[in-house]
C-alpha cells in the first residue's frame, strides 16, 4: 500500500499536556500544525480523578475535564489531530519526516512530547486496576482523594518514600512494600530516617506484588515474600507503584541525545541536539514531572519552534538567496559597540540599494541565524556571493573593510 505523503510546518508527537500546549502556541501562530497521539489525546493526566495543583482551578479539576479543555483549545487554533502510532522517524536535514501506518508526514520541525508510561509490576490482575480502580503512579495527584484510607506503596527508591511521606499527611495508614530485608532501602539516608520514623508508616520487607485483587475497584494486594514464598494479604484502598518511568523514546535511539535513562536532553529552550527537532514534558530528563512543568515545555517549545521557522525562512529566502550579493549584519540591541556600527551599516545600505540585499540580525533573544552562518560573536558582518558565505569580518568593521568584502 503507498502511503499517502502529507506537509505541515510542525508534527508534535505526543498528545500528553506538553504536546497540547505546543500545539496552542503553534496552531496560534498560524502554524500549520499535526498532533499525533497514539492512544488519548491527554495522555496520562487523564487517569486522574482530582488535579488539584493546577494554577487557576482553585476548585481542582478532574484530568479528563482539564485535559479536554487543552484539546479544545489546539482544536480552535486549527490544530490537526491523528490517533495513530508512529512507526519511524527520519530528523536530519532540513525536512523531518514521520511515518504512521497510513502515511508520511513532512514537516519543517518537530516537537518530540511523547512522555512515558509508568513500570508495572507485571503481578496478576494489574492491567485490571490501572489509574482510575486503585493502581496510581502520583501522590501528588492522587493524595487527597485517599484521605483517611490506608495505601500500599511499592518500592523503597528516593520517590518511593518522599511520594509515600507525603500521602501520610492525607491517608490513615501508608504500608511500603521493600523487596530488601528489613532497614535497607534504595533511598537517601535522610528520607530513610525520617520514613521508618514517621508513625503513620509501616514497611513488610523482603517483598513483591504477587496479584492485585478486588471487584470494580481494588481492595486487597497480595505480596509476596521473596525469601519464603509466603503470601501476605494486604488490604488497601489504593496502591502507588514507584519502581520505574519508561520514557517512550525507543524509536529516537541513535538520533536524539539521551541519559542512561532514556530520556531526551535539551537546553532551556527544548532544543535537541538535531536542529529543527524540540522535546518538551516528561519524556525530557527534568526534576519534576506534572502538568504544571509539562505546559511550561510545551509553551517554550511552541515558540521556540515559531522562532525556527521564521529564521529559517529568512535564512534561505532573503540572506542565502542567489539572486544579488548579501550583507547581513549580526549584532546585540543591548551592546553598546554594535549600535555604534549601525550608522556605518546604514550609510552602506542606503548607497548600495538595488545593488546589495543588506539584512540585519539580532542576537539578542536568539542565536539561531547567527549559528546557520556559523557566526559566535556580534558585532560581525558577513558577505553572501551567490547563496554561498563569501567572507566574515569580526574584527575593525568599517566602510573600506565592507567594500572590500563586496569586491
Amino acid at each position: 500500500m503507498e502511503k499517502k505523503v502529507e506537509k505541515y510546518d510542525v508534527v508534535i508527537i505526543g498528545g500528553g499536556a506538553a504536546g497540547l500546549t505546543a500545539g496552542i502556541y503553534c496552531g496560534r501562530a498560524r502554524l500549520k500544525t499535526l498532533l499525533i497521539e497514539k492512544s488519548l489525546v491527554g495522555g496520562l493526566a487523564t487517569y486522574t480523578n482530582e488535579i488539584e495543583n493546577y494554577p487557576g482551578f482553585p476548585e481542582g479539576s478532574t484530568g479528563l475535564g482539564l485535559m479536554e479543555l487543552f484539546h479544545k483549545q489546539a482544536k480552535k487554533f486549527g490544530v490537526d489531530f491523528k490517533l495513530t502510532d508512529v512507526k519511524s522517524v527520519k530528523l536530519d536535514g532540513e525536512i523531518k519526516i514521520v511515518e504512521t501506518f497510513r502515511n508520511i508526514f513532512e514537516a519543517k520541525a518537530v516537537v518530540v512530547a511523547s512522555g512515558g508510561k509508568p513500570r508495572l509490576t507485571g503481578a496478576k490482575g494489574e492491567e485490571g486496576f490501572l489509574y482510575d480502580k486503585g493502581i496510581s503512579f502520583c501522590a501528588t495527584c492522587d493524595a487527597a482523594a485517599n484521605t483517611g484510607k490506608t495505601v500500599l506503596v511499592v518500592g523503597s527508591g528516593d520517590a518511593a518514600i518522599e511520594e509515600g511521606m507525603f500521602l501520610t499527611k492525607f491517608a490513615y495508614k501508608v504500608i511500603v512494600s521493600v523487596l530488601h530485608d528489613t532497614g535497607k532501602m534504595d533511598c537517601n539516608e535522610i528520607a530513610k530516617a525520617q520514613a521508618m520514623s514517621n508513625p503513620k508508616m509501616e514497611f513488610i520487607w523482603n517483598t513483591v506484588v504477587d496479584e492485585f485483587v478486588g471487584e470494580e475497584r481494588l481492595n486487597t494486594v497480595i505480596l509476596k515474600n521473596v525469601k519464603t514464598n509466603e503470601l501476605i494479604p494486604v488490604k488497601a484502598d489504593s496502591c502507588f507503584l514507584f519502581i520505574g518511568y519508561l520514557p517512550n523514546t525507543d524509536i529516537f535511539n541513535g538520533m536524539l541525545d539521551m541519559n542512561r535513562g532514556g530520556y531526551l536532553l535539551t537546553n532551556e529552550k527544548m532544543e535537541t541536539n538535531i536542529e529543527g527537532v524540540f522535546a518538551a514534558g516528561d519524556v525530557r530528563d527534568k526534576f519534576l514531572k506534572q502538568v504544571a512543568t509539562a505546559v511550561g515545555d510545551g509553551a517554550i517549545a511552541g515558540y521556540s519552534v515559531e522562532k525556527y521557522i521564521a529564521e529559517s525562512e529568512t535564512f534561505h529566502n532573503q540572506i542565502m538567496k542567489s539572486d544579488m550579493p548579501g550583507l547581513v549584519y549580526i549584532w546585540n540591541a543591548v551592546d553598546p559597540k554594535c549600535r555604534e556600527l549601525l550608522p556605518v551599516i546604514e550609510k552602506c545600505e542606503a548607497e548600495l540599494k538595488g545593488k546589495v540585499r543588506v539584512t540585519r540580525v539580532d542576537i539578542y533573544k536568539s542565536a539561531g541565524i547567527a549559528n546557520r552562518l556559523g557566526v559566535d560573536q556580534a558585532p560581525c558582518v558577513v558577505s553572501i556571493k551567490a547563496g554561498k558565505i563569501d567572507r566574515i569580518i569580526k574584527d575593525n568593521i568599517c566602510e573600506q573593510e565592507i567594500a572590500a568584502a563586496l569586491e
